[in-house]
Formats: C-alpha cells, sequence, structure tokens
C-alpha cells in the first residue's frame, strides 16, 4: 500500500474498498451457497466492482458522447484514473466469480486476500493475476536462491526491454507521430509505426518481465502474459501469445458463460464481438479503442470461417508478412485516438501524399538501424536461445542491462508509462 500511495495517496481507498466488498460477498457467497442469496452476492460483487470502474474510466467519455448526441453542453469530471484500476478490479472479480463456481477455496483470512489484491509487483501493470492461480501460494511458497537469480535476471530483462528499447523506439514514435501527416513521406510513416509496434512489445512485456521476476523473488509464479507474439502465423495465435492474462480473462469470465462457439453460427459471432467490444473498451475510454477490439473481433471470425484454413496452405514467410501488416495497421488504430488524425497517417502510410521517400527517414533510420536491427531479434526467441545456450552471456547481459538502464533512467526525462491509463 505504501507502493501504490506513492503515486496516488487518496485512490488506496477505493483498491482497499474494492477488497472489502469482495471479501465480504466471497463470505456470503460461500455461507449460502447454492441457494438466490448465493447468486446475488455475486451479482452484488460484479456490480459495485463494474460501477467504481465505470465512474473513473468512463464517465467522462460518456458525457461527452451525451453532448454531442443531444447538444447538451455539461462539463467533465476531469476525473483522475487511480493507477491499475482496470487490472485490480479484474482480480478481485476473478476471486468472487472463482468462489462461486468452486474452483477457488474462500479465503476468511482478510489480510491473505488483501495481499492478493495488493501485491505490488503486478499491481499497476499486470499482468492480470487470478486468484485461484496462487490461491495456495499466498499462505505457503518455495524460496531459494536460484529462484531469487531467476527473478533478479528476469526483473532486469524486463527493464532492460523497457527503458533500453522501448522508451527509445518511443521517441521516434513520438516525433514522427506529431509531424503534419499530409507532409510526411511513405517509408517515414511505416517506419514510425513500426517503432510503435515494437515500443508497445517491449514497454508492456517488459513490465510483465518485472512483476514475473520480482513475484519469483518473493516465491510466488505468476503465469507468463508474452511469448513472442510477432513471431506468429495467424491472429488467432497472436491472440494466444499477447496479453496471455487479459485473453484468459475473457475467454472464462465471459466469452464461455456468453455460450463460447456451443451455439447458433449467429450467436458465435455475436459471442465473439461482445468480447472484442469489451476487450477495446478495456483498454481506455476512446472510440478509438472500440474500433480497434471490433477491427480484431472481425479478423479472427474471418480466419474461423475460411482464412486459417488458406493459411495453412500457404508458405508461413507469407503468414508471417499477414500477421505483421494486420497488426501494423490495428496499432495506428490504437495509438492515434482522433479519427480525423488516424485516416490521415493511413494516408501516408499507403502513398496518398503522394510522397514515397524523404529526407525525415533517413535522419530517424541511420543513427537507429541497429536499434531496430536488435528489436525486431529480440521480439524474437533468437537472443532468449542464445542467452540460454552461454551462461556466461547471460550473465554479462544481465550485468550490462542493469547498467546501461539506470544510466538511461538517470540521462533521460523521456520515460512514457504506456499502459498508466488502464
Amino acid at each position: 500500500m505504501i507502493f501504490y500511495a506513492w503515486g496516488e495517496p487518496i485512490y488506496i481507498l477505493v483498491m482497499l474498498f474494492s477488497c472489502i466488498v469482495d471479501y465480504i460477498n466471497a463470505i456470503l457467497i460461500d455461507k449460502y451457497r447454492g441457494t438466490l442469496k448465493s447468486k446475488l452476492a455475486l451479482i452484488c460483487s460484479i456490480s459495485i466492482n463494474l460501477s467504481v470502474l465505470a465512474f473513473f474510466k468512463y464517465t467522462d467519455f460518456a458525457i461527452s458522447i451525451f453532448n454531442d448526441v443531444f447538444y447538451t453542453n455539461f462539463d467533465l469530471l476531469n476525473i483522475a484514473l487511480p493507477i491499475g484500476i482496470s487490472f485490480y478490479t479484474f482480480q478481485t472479480m476473478s476471486y468472487t466469480i472463482d468462489v462461486y463456481r468452486n474452483e477457488a477455496p474462500i479465503q476468511k483470512n482478510i489480510i491473505s486476500l488483501g495481499a492478493f489484491v495488493t501485491l505490488f509487483p503486478q499491481l499497476v501493470a499486470g499482468p492480470i493475476v487470478r486468484y485461484s492461480d496462487i490461491a495456495s501460494q499466498l499462505n505457503q511458497r518455495v524460496h531459494s536462491i536460484d529462484k531469487v537469480y531467476d527473478g533478479i535476471y528476469r526483473f532486469i530483462l524486463g527493464l532492460s526491454k523497457k527503458v533500453i528499447l522501448a522508451n527509445n523506439l518511443g521517441i521516434i514514435w513520438t516525433n514522427i507521430k506529431f509531424l503534419p501527416s499530409n507532409s510526411i513521406s511513405t517509408f517515414t510513416a511505416w517506419l514510425g509505426i513500426i517503432c510503435f509496434t515494437l515500443q508497445i512489445y517491449f514497454d508492456f512485456s517488459g513490465y510483465s518481465d518485472m512483476a514475473i521476476g520480482l513475484g519469483k523473488v518473493f516465491g510466488f509464479n505468476f503465469l507468463e502474459n508474452f511469448n513472442y507474439p510477432y513471431i506468429s502465423k495467424s491472429i488467432t495465435e497472436f491472440w494466444r501469445r499477447w496479453h496471455i492474462s487479459l485473453g484468459i480473462w475473457f475467454r472464462d469470465y465471459v466469452y464461455i458463460p456468453l455460450g463460447g462457439n456451443r451455439c447458433s453460427k449467429s450467436r458465435w459471432f455475436f459471442n465473439i464481438f461482445v468480447v472484442w467490444f469489451l476487450t477495446g473498451l478495456w483498454h481506455g475510454a476512446s472510440f478509438n479503442f472500440i474500433i480497434w477490439g471490433l477491427y480484431f473481433g472481425l479478423i479472427l471470425i474471418l480466419e474461423k470461417l475460411f482464412l486459417l484454413n488458406l493459411l495453412n496452405k500457404i508458405p508461413k514467410f507469407v503468414n508471417h508478412i499477414y500477421v505483421m501488416f494486420l497488426v501494423i495497421i490495428s496499432f495506428v488504430i490504437f495509438d492515434i485516438t482522433n479519427i480525423m488524425d488516424m485516416f490521415n497517417y493511413f494516408k501516408s502510410m499507403f502513398s496518398f501524399n503522394n510522397i514515397l521517400i524523404d529526407k525525415t527517414f533517413y535522419y530517424y533510420l541511420v543513427p537507429n538501424i541497429f536499434l531496430l536491427v536488435f528489436a525486431i531479434m529480440a521480439s524474437t526467441p533468437f537472443i532468449k536461445n542464445q542467452l540460454n545456450k552461454f551462461k556466461l552471456l547471460r550473465f554479462i547481459t544481465l550485468i550490462s542491462g542493469l547498467i546501461l538502464s539506470t544510466a538511461f533512467l538517470i540521462d533521460s526525462s523521456f520515460n512514457p508509462f504506456l499502459y498508466f491509463r488502464f
């Protein structure tokens, strides 16, 4: 809680409120199991959690939509978003739902439940840790020197991904994104969004690595959250490898309860679109996130209908090109919140400005060519495999990563937290 208060002291109360609500409702679910009261306690838990999340995250979004539709002029509340509220809300809801389903034991010790909710390695940026995954670890964990070493190594690896790779790639993207889109060349536009595609991967997977590493130091085993998504051969595979904990959460708590794929085809498509609408909305209170979610929902439906069969018949390198093209397009939608700016950027990417290449492209490419090549290699298992083969190289990488990350943190003021708004 001290760690959380360092960022926002007052919002500790919101997190503790969420914890107490789910603690009480889980006890009621267990006490009245099999009765209407048990179901009402579950509904109460979910309703309160979603109401708190909606109030802080979506109130201003709803007001702005209302103003646009009905030509009113209500003032926005400009509420500051509690750090990590999307992550810990989903975690606490997973507890009461798992208790209701009898998939997790009731936790009568509120300190142990509080430890689950406020576990600081993954509190502010995930991964989303489900209660059923670590229930047994809250009171009994295995500690060892090897586990601490692995945890420190994983933490420094994540720190290096974030500080050395993501931040420096982010500088290139930020500079290109804010250039007038009607004046940049096609090559420059592609260079910028490729940098962001790499940045967001190293940023979020870096935070996940740091969380998993810190968890190991304290004896916890968190599930993996990324598994080299950019080597995927389909978008279906991509979403099995990207933000794994969020995908599992929506699958288990939304998609399957809606009926999954064990229903009519029209209902199945509806279920997919609901999940991806909510996935987009979870990422932010903005229409571009909703479009981003539905974009992937549509592609996944097309893959299930016929594209997967087609992809299985063509060379693998073509599959990779297909995946990366669609993913890169998706990140334009994801990061440019203004719809008109988004379309203008697409126009630059596809040569509607009639400028194929310009000096700006060389200005950003030439001094950063080694960064880009290394980042592309690091987004595949190649470098990890080499580090696992040569223990000395792994140790040198550990020390070098720590020194370089520290130097960058001290020297640079550019340290964006991409998942801060989630």
